[in-house]
């Protein structure tokens, strides 16, 4: 119980401090690339797991 407390108090900080450093110009530009950041990450490790995927598939009989 300890460890969900904990976490949901940071990810409630988190949206604090992020809500703050979007007032300002900086702010916006910084979480707009790490958003963008975010979803190149998250294309990329789609693209990775779709490919991974084939491969098993490819391989297994049973597909």
């Amino acid at each position: 119980m300890k460890y969900v407390v904990m976490i949901l108090i940071g990810v409630g900080l988190g949206f604090l401090v992020a809500h703050r450093v979007s007032k300002t110009e900086q702010g916006r530009a910084f979480l707009a690339k790490m958003d963008a950041t975010a979803k190149d990450v998250a294309d990329s490790v789609k693209q990775g797991y779709a490919a991974r995927e084939a491969q098993l598939r490819k391989r297994s009989p049973r597909a």
